[in-house]
C-alpha cells in the first residue's frame, strides 16, 4: 500500500519548512537524518512552490476600467 500524502496549508508547510531547515543547521546531526530530513525539505519545498502556483493562477486584478481580469505574471 503506498504512503498516504497529507495536505497541509501553505502556512502549515513554511513552518514544516522552517523546521527542517533547523535540524539540518545542528552540528551533531546523524548524516542518514541529514539526508532525509533534506529530501523532506525539498518534497515540501515542492508542494509551497504547487500551492502558490495555484494560488497565483486565481488571483485577480482590477484593469484600468475597474473590471476584474486574470493575473497574468508574463510567463504564459
Amino acid at each position: 500500500m503506498g504512503k498516504r500524502q497529507e495536505t497541509y496549508s501553505l502556512e502549515e508547510n513554511f513552518n514544516r519548512l522552517e523546521s527542517t531547515m533547523e535540524l539540518l543547521e545542528r552540528e551533531d546531526i546523524p548524516l542518514e537524518e541529514a539526508f532525509r530530513a533534506y529530501s523532506e525539505g525539498m518534497a515540501i519545498l515542492k508542494q509551497c512552490n504547487d500551492q502558490i502556483d495555484r494560488v497565483e493562477k486565481q488571483v485577480l486584478k482590477l484593469n484600468e476600467n475597474g473590471q476584474l481580469e486574470e493575473f497574468d505574471n508574463g510567463d504564459t
